[in-house]
């Protein structure tokens, strides 16, 4: 055990103090090992989904500039749907996708005028089919942003759980040593506050990212709302004109 090499090497009065990252890990006893690699291991994963999310949300911003400019480009909306109905790689396109089906179901599948037709549910359909797709796809871009809440929340007491119990080791190691020289008790107290840092790295990051994504979030949400209801509105005033 580390612990009992260096209560060993107290008593003998040959430790030496080593205060870099590595040391203070490898010297450290196996609770805040494992503290400290539990930690690391929060850290990179939180920084992996962290340039998933930023790289994807502004793939998927420009995307939906692009398309926007075609769709009120003033062209038919009957080409646009038949070029990306099966090739619709992001939220927006979905939406338009999901609405022109349920209003190619309704023109191709009726003989009635568009005045006998059931006009208000089709409209009800299409702002079912647009909200439906809304959720599913933003649930799918907000999918492990629950796990950077959680390392936000609980890294730091993680840390400071090593923290506490390095330094009851540190305390035990001064009471077998008899000796509270600076020597003795610097690199026990060094190895436990570590845990604490390797919990605010950890945690400082993923709050910080969490608020701005779930922030990015809520506007491109807010951004395909919008689009919907212009759509829907469009398609409205189609309907009213094919009625007259």
């Amino acid at each position: 055990m580390e612990t009992n090499v260096l209560e060993e090497q107290i008593v003998t009065g040959s430790i030496s103090v080593h205060l870099s990252p590595w040391e203070l890990f490898t010297q450290a006893d196996i609770i805040v090992q494992l503290v400290m690699l539990i930690l690391i291991g929060c850290s990179f994963w939180s920084w992996a989904i962290i340039f998933d999310k930023v790289i994807r949300l502004r793939k998927l911003s420009s995307m939906a500039e692009m398309f926007e400019e075609r769709f009120w480009s003033g062209g038919s909306l009957d080409e646009l749907y038949q070029e990306i109905k099966s090739n619709s790689f992001h939220p927006m396109a979905q939406i338009f996708v999901s609405a022109m089906k349920e209003w190619k179901r309704f023109s191709d599948g009726t003989s009635l005028s568009v005045a006998e037709a059931n006009v208000d549910g089709l409209q009800e359909r299409i702002a079912h089919n647009m909200n439906v797709t809304v959720d599913r796809e933003i649930g799918k871009l907000q999918k492990y942003l629950g796990f950077l809440a959680t390392v936000g929340s609980t890294a730091p007491f993680i840390g400071l759980f090593g923290t506490v119990w390095g330094i009851m080791n540190s305390f035990q190691s001064i009471a077998a040593s008899q000796d509270t020289s600076l020597a003795v008790v610097a690199p026990g107290i060094a190895e436990a506050l570590f845990a604490t840092a390797l919990g605010l790295v950890a945690a400082i990051p993923a709050v910080v990212a969490y608020n701005k994504i779930s922030s990015d979030l809520d506007h491109y949400a807010g951004r395909l709302d919008s689009f919907g209801i212009e759509f829907r509105a469009l398609i409205s005033r189609q309907l009213e004109e094919g009625s007259r």
